[in-house]
């Protein structure tokens, strides 16, 4: 089941005192994955990359032009890596309106069709971009003589983490016989 919201603190004491309360309890890492990982550090490495760029530009009057595109391309990377994580927790924007109306055994079918719909489309995703690093990935990037291939490789990464996870929460609801989008007030957000 769902885990209680924190109680919200109505006063400064209070807010004080839960300060107090979050020293005592341990910080639980279980729930990440080594995709994670990768999208914290492409995170920290977007945040120093903009930080240089800032400093660079504003208080030296000498911006580094290499920094902007390089945390571009983390941002690339990124977000396609951090959707995989979107995916394994089975955050993606989901409309479960119509669900509540139909009968349980249609509400199944619709929720599995679009649990393969998700898989397929996720897959053919993949594909396009194996095709599409085939025929630019020798690409250089404008202001470094750097590849672009691994930003694109990053990119492929994330999209076949997808794919893998996508098929990891179609098995589990096929197990559970149900999803979180027929059943959200079930759904505890576990992994497969």
């Amino acid at each position: 089941m769902d885990k209680p919201l924190p109680k919200v603190a109505t006063s400064v004491d209070e807010l004080a005192h839960s300060f107090d309360e979050a020293d005592h309890l341990k910080a639980d890492l279980s729930d990440y994955r080594f995709d994670d990982w990768i999208s914290l550090g492409l995170f920290w490495a977007m945040v120093v990359l903009v930080f240089l760029q800032f400093f660079t530009r504003y208080a030296l009057n000498n911006s580094l032009a290499w920094t902007e595109e390089l945390a571009t391309n983390c941002l690339i990377a990124l977000v396609f890596i951090g959707a995989s994580t979107c995916v394994r927790k089975d955050r993606h924007i989901q409309v479960d309106l119509l669900y509540r109306y139909l009968p349980d055994s249609a509400a199944r079918v619709l929720a599995t069709l679009v649990d393969m719909t998700r898989l397929v489309f996720l897959t053919y995703l993949t594909y396009l971009i194996w095709k599409y690093i085939e025929l630019v990935g020798d690409e250089k990037m404008t202001t470094l003589n750097w590849s672009k291939s691994v930003i694109y490789w990053l990119a492929f990464f994330g999209f076949a983490m997808m794919v893998i996870r996508a098929a990891q929460i179609t098995l589990r609801n096929m197990k559970l016989g149900f999803s979180a989008l027929e059943k959200p007030q079930a759904y505890d957000g576990s992994e497969a």
